[in-house]
């Protein structure tokens, strides 16, 4: 019987494994669909080509990104759009939310039921950007925050919700560390 115990324990581990692949993989091909429309479906353009490397470097399967960069190339009607949300989270921390979406509408009311389940509100356009400085696809803190080990463990689990969210690309925080 030992046999079926150990089975059962590498099918589940596998399973949690390839959800969270797929997870992956579903954010780097939206990202490749997006950066492939604005490049008209030119592999060599720099924002295209960097997206690819970084979806190889998860070992994403060539059939996926080629998928991908054909869907950003075709008139399907599906235009991906990069969409940024704002919001505040424990302890005070402001909070930029990335999501690449087809559907504005839909990914905003995923993003407010997560975070109105755990009892924040999102914030207005300019609310909690002023507190970041962007260098190319990337948020930096202007002033980082530090949090206690509570508010931590809360922001923690903040983002972790919202990145169980199909859409969601990159969640930027103004947290230091935990003290």
């Amino acid at each position: 019987m030992s046999g079926h115990n150990k089975w059962s324990k590498i099918k589940h581990k596998k399973a949690a494994t390839d959800s969270q692949k797929s997870r992956v993989f579903s954010k780097h091909s939206s990202l490749i669909a997006m950066e492939s429309r604005k490049a008209g479906g030119d592999v060599n353009s720099p924002s295209l080509f960097v997206a690819i490397e970084r979806a190889k470097k998860d070992s994403m399967p060539k059939e996926n990104i080629e998928r991908a960069v054909a869907k950003g190339r075709g008139n399907d009607g599906s235009e991906l759009q990069e969409v940024l949300f704002e919001t505040y989270g424990p302890g005070g921390v402001a909070m930029l939310i990335t999501a690449i979406t087809d559907n504005n509408n839909r990914t905003s009311q995923e993003i407010k039921h997560a975070l109105s389940h755990l009892g924040y509100q999102l914030g207005g356009p300019g609310s909690a950007s002023w507190a970041f400085t962007k260098k190319d696809r990337v948020y930096t803190p202007n002033s980082p925050l530090a949090l206690s080990e509570e508010d931590g463990e809360q922001l923690a689990h903040l983002v972790e919700t919202l990145e169980e969210l199909d859409d969601i690309h990159d969640i930027f925080t103004t947290a230091d560390e935990v003290n």
